[in-house]
Order: C-alpha cells, then structure tokens, then sequence
C-alpha cells in the first residue's frame, strides 16, 4: 500500500456550495481551491490519506440543461488538479443532483481515466442511468444520513484512487455496477442450486447469485362501461405546459408537477403551450402540442357525444430521470383529486 497522500476534487451543487437553493439552480461551473459544504466532512473521513485540492460546483439546472457543455467545463476544471480520484455528491434522492453526479462520472472516467465515488439513494435515477462509471454508496433519502454516508465514501475512495483490488459491492459497500467477474468456488454451480433451493424450502436465509429486477405490479382498473357517459382527465409526463413555464417544472428529474385549467379550451396554439421536457426535440410539440396532449381530438370526441366530459384540469410533469420516489407521490395526490373530482378514466400520455 503506497503512503502517498491522494488528490482528490470534490464535485457537488449550487445547494450544498451555500450559493442558494432553487432560485441559484442555473449557475454555470465554477472551481475553488477550498473545502466546501459537504467536503468539511470528507476531508475529515479521509483524514491523512488524501486532500481536496479542489471543488467543482454547478447548477443542477445548469447542468442538466446544458448537459454537453457542462460535462466539458467540468471535465476541464478537473484536469488541471491531476486528482487519483473524484468525489460527487452526495446527492441522496435528489434527482437532478444525482444524473449530474453521474454525468460527471461517466465524463471523467472516458475522458480523464479517473475512478469516481459518489453516493445516492437507491431510488435516484443516477444510480440506473450511471451506476456503470461510479462506485455509489447507498445513502438514506435525504441528508439527514450524511454522517453515516461520508465514511463509507471516504473508505471507498481512497481504495479505489490507491488502484487497490475491491472485492464485491456487499464487501466494499457500493451498489452493483453490473459488471460480472469469473471466481473461483469449491463447490461447482449445481451443488449450489440445490443447496440455495433446500434452504428455501426450509425457510432458511440464502443470497442468490443471480438476482433478478422487481417490479411494480398494478391491478388494472375495472373497464368503463359507457365511455360516452364518462369524465376523462388528461395526464402527462411529457412536460406540457401554459407558455413560459409558469411553475418552473423542470425539464428532467422533476421536482413537481402542475395542474392547469383547460376549461374552453379546444387548442393547445404555439402562442398558449409548450414543453418544459428536457428529453426529445421539443420542436413539433412546441409547434402544437397536442401532439403531446390530445386535447383537439378528445374536444371533438366530447361535442360528438363519444366520450361524455373532458376534465377541466391536466396535470403534467417531465418523466426523464424524475425519481421513483417522486413519480409514486405525484402519482398519489393526482389521482386522489381525480378521484374527488368524479373522474372515470384517465388518458397518460408521455413523449
């Protein structure tokens, strides 16, 4: 093990760089040859193994917006400190924080060769878009559980920026990357089926060497009997909104949704809506979007008599990279007011 002391380049938002909140979410990269915010407690866990010799810090916005060109600046910024290793975060459940954490990730690690370790929540959308260009320790929710994250990120960097062995995510601490290894056990494969299978039929604990996803399950609604009798609502992930983006829905890693009234309304024009969604080229859904949101077509339906009201309200968000965590409680309160408002039916759209 080499007593080299490690450079390590912290990177992490305008939030925790104490520059603001929301309001600051749209400042460009910048560089400081000091210690901030979070980095007080890193540079403590890596005590004399390694030194921040610099924090990068950007908008989530910012970056999120100007992806290309602020993986580039940031890059940039890290290079002229030849670190062993980077640090990003940690972004905890914070959407937006966590795919920019994991950008830069994926930037240096192409660009520079540099290993990265950062830590988020389970449910971040930076943990699956990412999870292959980062070591990611899992945190809680929130930063709350920043005491508990820091050390295991210290301990891990410094491994990882010696070039030391790591052995598997469960030794080391950090979340499946997806990349497999060939090892070497005493027992062939068969035998250890059998045994894995025995102690299942007998209730007893066992890890499985080859775990397969989950996923939600949703008991479909019951059919509508009489669509031409029925209230439909419009929903969308696909960022539709009233021109300039009056509450501000982010273009990805959603924080938020908005609910906005359409009653008269049998035309989304260019000159009344567009998409605040950060995902696709919003060119022919700025151009009409009802491309997006077929509030044209449902209209015509209603005056036809094929379907028996249209909602007066949609509700709209952006889907890319928005966390588990909060589609499930947009989810929640969207359809609670559907409900209460007598809604029988629901159209969702997306992009």
């Amino acid at each position: 093990m080499s007593d080299k002391k490690l450079r390590v380049v912290h990177y992490i938002n305008q939030f925790y760089a104490g520059i603001g909140g929301e309001e600051k979410a749209d400042v460009p990269p910048e560089v400081r040859e000091a210690v901030v915010g979070p980095g007080m407690a890193l540079r403590a866990a890596l005590g004399d193994d390694a030194e921040i010799v610099a924090t990068v810090i950007c908008g989530d916005s910012y970056f999120n917006e100007h992806l290309e060109e602020a993986q580039k600046a940031v890059v940039e910024m890290i290079r002229q400190y030849n670190p062993d290793v980077v640090v990003a975060g940690p972004a905890f459940n914070a959407g937006r924080y966590g795919v920019a954490c994991g950008a830069v990730a994926k930037a240096v690690l192409d660009e520079l060769g540099i290993p990265v370790v950062s830590g988020m929540f389970p449910e971040n959308p930076g943990v699956d878009m990412y999870r292959k260009y980062a070591y990611i320790v899992e945190t809680g929710n929130s930063a709350a559980s920043m005491r508990q994250a820091i050390p295991k990120m210290a301990k891990l960097a410094v491994k990882v920026g010696r070039g030391e062995e790591l052995g598997t995510p469960e030794e080391e601490g950090y979340m499946e990357r997806g990349v497999r290894k060939n090892i070497f056990l005493d027992k062939r494969g068969s035998m250890r089926a059998v045994e894995m299978l025995v102690a299942k039929l007998n209730d007893q604990p066992f890890t499985t060497e080859y775990p397969m996803p989950t996923f939600d399950r949703v008991e479909p609604g019951k059919a509508i009997a009489d669509v031409s009798k029925a209230k439909i609502a419009l929903v969308t992930s696909g960022g539709i909104v009233p021109k300039g983006n009056p509450d501000r829905i982010e273009s990805s890693s959603a924080s938020k949704y908005g609910k906005y009234d359409i009653a008269g309304v049998s035309d989304l024009t260019e000159d009344t809506y567009e998409t605040a969604h950060g995902g696709y080229d919003p060119t022919y859904a700025n151009e009409d979007s009802d491309r997006v949101l077929p509030v044209d077509v449902l209209r015509e339906m209603e005056a036809a008599g094929k379907i028996g009201e249209l909602h007066r309200y949609f509700y709209t968000t952006t889907g890319n990279g928005t966390s588990v965590a909060n589609a499930a409680k947009f989810a929640k309160e969207i359809a609670a007011e559907l409900v209460a408002d007598g809604v029988q039916a629901v159209i969702l759209t997306s992009t």
